[in-house]
């Protein structure tokens, strides 16, 4: 792709990354999509999107950025009282108790403490999708390890189980607490269960198309399918299809699954983020300073169990600045998404961050090319 793919605007001060972007665009493959958004103190400050078919309002899978949206309700449930972090999860959902999680605490589930990454059997693709379902299932599961004792990246599930708490404490879902409380007040393009009328504006998830050489190095490391990892992956079902295919499936898209189905655009991730945060349109941040603080304090930190190797969690969210950027502030909280994309926020600076790419990128997770536009919009920030 060239430079003159590169669509959109930056503010005075962030013209930084938009040369980072167009550099990085320019070494991708022909048929590249994605959008770069970040607001620096509640104002859109980068607003970047490349590839054929795209806009600024197209919508892609962001799987595991869903994670943020359903734990900024979670905080904001916390905040308000409704829910307290250190009650046993019981008090609100009593069926939980059996197979020895009767002791786990709510701040336990929520920081991927709990042990139930997923089930022995697995789940068919219709379960998947479906939160109700994944939470009575897993209520009768047997932790994979003792629950607060150590930690592993509950992939899929995550955002079920603490789903299925907040439901139980408020008689509604995450998906209609998110869409009342967060997106339909400030207009974001993140949605947990995207109306069948916005399907157009969905661009489907591309899988990866790893070269010779990352090809050889994906089959140097195969997991088995019996492993912590498969099963937080539901990679043991016959059948279960690609990780690439989940957010392609109408299904997921329209129930918005909390952990990975949910769908946005780049302004959507850094919109809900700023939101988070800062001042945007005259609104007050959603979230006071205290619970801010307390949802990028550092709760879960050292060797994931499924992701085998160092990974570090606040309430929900991946503690960004300990896993990814080192050089954004302390307190820094987000998610990224299989394909690539990445969300945060860092309360002080102010910055709020979105990405979002059409085809996953190697290796998985937040892809390489945010290692060169998250500094770029944080040194920018910092400058203006």
């Amino acid at each position: 792709m060239t430079t003159e793919e590169i669509h959109g605007t930056v503010a005075d001060g962030f013209e930084a990354v938009r040369e980072e972007f167009a550099a990085f665009v320019a070494t991708e493959r022909a048929d590249y999509e994605g959008q770069l958004c970040v607001y620096a103190h509640g104002r859109r400050v980068v607003d970047l999107w490349a590839g054929d078919g795209a806009d600024a309002t197209s919508l892609y899978g962001v799987y595991s950025c869903t994670k943020g949206a359903a734990h900024l309700v979670m905080a904001l449930l916390v905040q308000e009282g409704t829910l307290e972090l250190d009650r046993k999860v019981t008090y609100y959902w009593p069926e939980f108790s059996a197979e020895g999680k009767a002791a786990l605490t709510l701040r336990d589930l929520v920081t991927h403490r709990a042990g139930l990454i997923g089930l022995d059997a697995g789940f068919s693709p219709e379960e998947l999708a479906d939160d109700r379902v994944i939470a009575e299932r897993l209520a009768d599961q047997r932790p994979f390890w003792r629950p607060g004792t150590a930690f592993g990246y509950h992939a899929y599930v995550i955002g079920a189980l603490t789903g299925e708490v907040a439901r139980r404490a408020t008689g509604r879902t995450l998906q209609e607490l998110f869409e009342d409380r967060v997106r339909a007040p400030y207009g974001l393009d993140f949605h947990l269960g995207l109306p069948e009328a916005l399907e157009p504006r969905f661009r489907s998830v591309q899988p990866m198309a790893p070269t010779p050489e990352q090809q050889a190095e994906l089959d140097a490391n195969p997991t088995g399918p019996h492993t912590l990892a498969s099963i937080a992956f539901n990679a043991q079902v016959p059948g279960a299809g690609e990780l690439s295919d989940f957010a392609n499936s109408r299904t997921v898209r329209a129930k918005g699954q909390a952990s990975a189905g949910g769908v946005a655009s780049a302004r959507g991730l850094a919109g809900m983020y700023a939101a988070a945060i800062s001042e945007v349109d005259g609104r007050p941040p959603l979230l006071k300073p205290d619970t801010t603080a307390e949802v990028g304090q550092i709760h879960s930190t050292g060797y994931d169990l499924v992701a085998r190797e160092h990974r570090s969690y606040g309430l929900g969210f991946q503690a960004t600045a300990d896993v990814l950027y080192p050089f954004l502030g302390a307190g820094t909280f987000g998610h990224s998404g299989a394909p690539g994309s990445q969300a945060s926020a860092d309360p002080r600076s102010g910055l709020a961050y979105g990405y979002t790419r059409r085809r996953f990128a190697f290796p998985g997770g937040a892809a390489p090319e945010n290692e060169r536009f998250v500094p770029a919009a944080h040194k920018a920030a910092q400058a203006t």
